[in-house]
């Protein structure tokens, strides 16, 4: 996907920009460009992502493979515009929802002007990282490794940890950094050296848009963050949401959403004993989503069975899962 079509995706809502608003022109020297964060899953990607931008917009759990979209988050300084593309981690996929994100994820790689390639360094170098790395090398794209997680590592170990990535750095000429996306950590330093490689360019968005994400799509999110971290390991990765209804009145949005599963038994844990767990599911859902529009929101969930929608192309373009170009 190229820069150009790449923005002009983007939609109209509460988080985009109407077709009048002017972006403004940037100054001399002003550097912009886009910034592919790239790894295996569960390094800390969209955690990263969320800290540089300054705002929650993608969801983040200590399950792997949390992130499905390639998400965009924009940074913009008096120096610089950044527009992060936060992929799915690269793994070896097991189904059809597998293929579609690692696609999108290599798919990323070759659409921006930057790769931060994200690791996680609080344990060494593994295979799962050796194998991103070849996928890098066939690329022209930059890439600087950063070392995330660095307030998790061992101090018995820290030494031995940090060589593994030294030594995968320096075979591919790589610039390396460390910092801790959690603590925010060594982040400015992180920043700067992003806007040193980027080259000079407009103000591709507005200066205080943050995501180019329809706010349907991140309402969605928020309510499988919830069911990510309240539900049995079986439950979230055959979970996909779709946001059915959104009604806006000047005292409340009301919400109408479907959780969409592939058996009765996953159907049966989400809904709960007497309800409970969707109950749970969604006072807290409905807790985020009100901080995403800053207002009060009504939050009505339904549970559907759709058996295997994982497997099937058709199902998973449905739910909003296409390998993008």
């Amino acid at each position: 996907m190229t820069r150009e079509s790449q923005v002009n995706s983007i939609e109209t809502n509460n988080f985009l920009y109407p077709e009048d608003v002017m972006i403004p022109q940037a100054p001399p020297e002003f550097k912009s460009g886009f910034v592919g964060i790239v790894g295996r899953p569960n390094v800390g990607k969209s955690t990263l992502m969320n800290r540089l931008v300054g705002q929650k917009i993608a969801i983040t759990s200590p399950i792997a493979q949390t992130t499905r979209n390639r998400l965009r988050g924009i940074l913009t300084t008096p120096a610089a515009q950044i527009i992060f593309v936060d992929t799915p981690g690269i793994h070896k996929p097991h189904h059809q929802l597998g293929e579609v994100l690692v696609q999108n994820a290599k798919a990323a790689i070759e659409s921006v002007d930057l790769i931060l390639f994200v690791v996680d360094a609080s344990t060494v170098c593994g295979g799962g990282d050796r194998y991103v790395a070849e996928l890098l090398n066939k690329s022209q794209t930059p890439v600087i490794l950063g070392l995330n997680k660095t307030d998790q590592q061992p101090p018995e170990s820290a030494d031995k940890i940090d060589e593994s990535y030294t030594q995968l750095a320096s075979t591919n000429n790589w610039k390396i950094v460390k910092f801790s996306a959690i603590t925010g950590e060594e982040l400015p330093q992180l920043q700067d050296l992003l806007i040193e490689k980027l080259e000079t360019g407009p103000y591709y968005y507005p200066p205080d848009l943050v995501t180019d994400q329809p706010e349907r799509f991140i309402m969605g999110e928020l309510i499988r963050e919830q069911i990510l971290l309240l539900t049995r390991e079986e439950v979230p990765h055959s979970v996909a949401i779709a946001i059915d209804q959104v009604e806006e009145t000047p005292s409340i949005t009301r919400v109408l959403a479907t959780i969409n599963v592939e058996r009765d038994s996953q159907k049966g844990i989400l809904i709960g004993k007497g309800g409970l767990m969707l109950k749970t599911i969604g006072s807290s859902a409905r807790e985020q989503i009100q901080k995403l529009i800053a207002g009060k929101v009504y939050l009505e969930l339904f549970v559907k069975v759709q058996p295997k929608w994982r497997h099937s192309r058709i199902r998973l373009a449905d739910l909003g899962y296409r390998i993008e170009q």
